[in-house]
């Protein structure tokens, strides 16, 4: 699949572990990079930073912009993400042609869902972090018109969490539906978002294999060599999605299951 060149000029907002690896395929293709953070740590060749904190308006105005990157910060923070969003509408010379916003699978939080879900299903959230996301979606299509990116279970080096429980022997929910996206899987979609002329408004970014997770966790520990953790006995929950607009989008994953991306994340340990 032939990608078309990235944006002129792209602003990522939030600078983590997704902007990182983000800003050097935009560069290395042509693009310049911003990257709106509230550190004030470097940051690499071809990416020029802006320090701000979009809780409050910011004191002068942006550069002009072809593309936005949005990503939200973990935990409660995100019930402030439509206020953000103003901030950096209210900052920006003109609305960007492209914003793409990373949102979550959590959207959906509350009552799981055997059947797989859709982009065409409507979220109906029923705490506060799902509520957060579901207002923050709808600020930024408000705002910016933006693309909707919602991954699931993002993991990959330095994202060990689970990897960590096993270890631990922590016990878990063996009946749990789960999804998950490896990061670099999910880099590659916030990539190819940013450059196809009429990219999908909503995508799961997901990968073919949800699983419960006593199945995922069973096969952690036997590649560490470890004891399966105890279930903990508590009722299933959790959804299951589909993630085949995600392959039209960006083709073959590099990391299609589980077992591919733990396998090799254990093996590098």
């Amino acid at each position: 699949m032939t990608i078309p060149p990235p944006p002129r000029r792209t602003l990522l907002v939030g600078y983590g572990k997704l902007g990182a690896r983000l800003a050097p395929l935009l560069v290395a293709d042509g693009g310049a990079v911003v990257a709106l953070r509230r550190s004030d740590g470097p940051v690499p060749e071809g990416v020029d930073a802006v320090s701000a904190d979009l809780a409050a308006p910011l004191p002068q105005p942006l550069p002009e912009v072809d593309a936005v990157v949005v990503t939200l910060p973990p935990g409660p923070e995100v019930s402030s993400s439509r206020a953000a969003l103003a901030h950096l509408a209210d900052a920006l010379p003109e609305r960007p042609a492209r914003t793409v916003f990373v949102s979550s699978t959590g959207v959906f939080d509350g009552a799981g869902s055997a059947e797989p879900r859709t982009e065409r299903d409507e979220p109906a959230p029923v705490t506060d972090r799902g509520r957060g996301l579901h207002d923050a979606e709808r600020a930024a299509l408000e705002l910016f018109d933006a693309v909707v990116v919602r991954p699931a279970g993002i993991y990959g080096p330095g994202r060990e969490f689970l990897l960590r429980r096993v270890r631990e022997g922590a016990p878990v929910s063996y009946r749990r539906r789960t999804n998950r996206i490896h990061e670099t899987d999910l880099v590659r979609t916030l990539d190819t978002l940013l450059r196809l002329p009429e990219p999908p408004p909503l995508v799961h970014a997901v990968d073919r294999a949800p699983a419960p997770l006593g199945d995922v966790v069973a096969f952690l520990a036997a590649r560490l060599g470890v004891p399966v953790p105890p279930d903990d006995g508590s009722a299933p929950s959790g959804s299951v999605y589909d993630g085949t607009l995600l392959r039209t989008v960006i083709g073959d994953l590099a990391y299609p299951t589980y077992e591919d991306g733990y396998a090799e994340m254990i093996d590098r340990l």
